[in-house]
């Protein structure tokens, strides 16, 4: 685990972390859902006459409902859905899922979150999902680990994952929730890119849209420095969007993906599973506070 977090430090020209916040993704990370989810993308595309495959939803996930939907359309038809087409689909799907048997805790993901917080580090959601239900499903499931300010649903972004903005919003909220007195930034955060140490995004990672802003529209002072983080995800959109924000990334592959699928967009760590990862927790996080290069 140290060669991968020097290895970090050195790329993104830290000489160490300053861990205060820790963001996980929740489908497949804190939810054993994702079975669900994808019979249900499958089953509701279907439904209206498109095509994805149950394994392909594996490779969405971390998008918002929309984005998903008009890869489809685009690939099949040659256009985007229209915003009506969009909405009977994804209610489509969310009724399907909401029929569903509800998804257990991922095993491990208690322990690990229940660690994180004793050791004085902030857990935060970012998710793609919209679920009407989320907040009363993470306080009944994980009660009193995570504050609704320090969430990032598909309601809080323009572009999902694989985009960056959903963990830089996460960074966002982290440094406003921090320093409550500080003037926070006018600009939303899907006009922010990565910290001004990071000169640019990673080209490989980087599916912004053709007008995403500069590093000069928002002042990097208005979010907390990568390095002040890590992110926990488990879909190779999630790890897209986590290097492209500069944030040390840890993969737990709990789907049925191979660990290249993950490895490949980017990921500094991978576990086999939560389990995995909240046993190896009080090692990597000693690790974490005491490398330096």
């Amino acid at each position: 685990m140290i060669d991968a977090l020097q290895k970090y430090l050195k790329e993104n020209n830290y000489s160490q972390f300053h861990l205060k916040t820790a963001m996980f993704d929740m489908d497949g990370v804190l939810f054993d859902s994702m079975k669900n989810h994808s019979r249900c993308w499958h089953e509701a595309m279907k439904h209206f006459g498109f095509n994805l495959p149950r394994e392909e939803a594996y490779m969405h996930e971390g998008r918002t409902g929309a984005g998903t939907i008009n890869i489809v359309s685009l690939r099949e038809r040659g256009h985007e859905a229209t915003e009506e087409e969009i909405e009977k689909i994804y209610a489509y799907k969310s009724q399907l899922f909401n029929a569903c048997p509800k998804a257990e805790r991922m095993p491990g993901a208690n322990e690990l979150l229940q660690q994180v917080k004793a050791s004085g580090i902030i857990p935060m959601l970012v998710t793609g999902s919209g679920q009407k239900t989320l907040l009363e499903r993470l306080h009944r499931n994980f009660p009193g680990i995570f504050l609704p300010e320090l969430m990032v649903t598909a309601f809080d972004v323009q572009y999902g994952k694989p985009n960056p903005e959903p963990y830089l919003m996460g960074l966002q909220k982290a440094y406003q929730y921090l320093h409550p007195d500080a003037s926070h930034s006018t600009l939303h955060a899907s006009h922010s890119t990565p910290h001004a140490s990071d000169s640019t995004l990673h080209a490989p990672h980087s599916t912004l849209h053709a007008s995403h802003p500069t590093l000069h529209d928002l002042a990097p002072h208005h979010r907390l420095a990568p390095n002040c983080s890590i992110v926990v995800e488990n879909a190779p959109l999630g790890v897209q969007a986590a290097v492209a924000a500069g944030v040390f990334t840890i993969a737990v592959n709990t789907g049925p993906l191979p660990d290249s699928a993950l490895l490949d967009e980017g990921a500094n760590l991978l576990f086999p599973s939560m389990q995995a990862l909240s046993d190896a927790w009080q090692t990597l996080l000693h690790d974490i506070q005491t490398v330096k290069v």
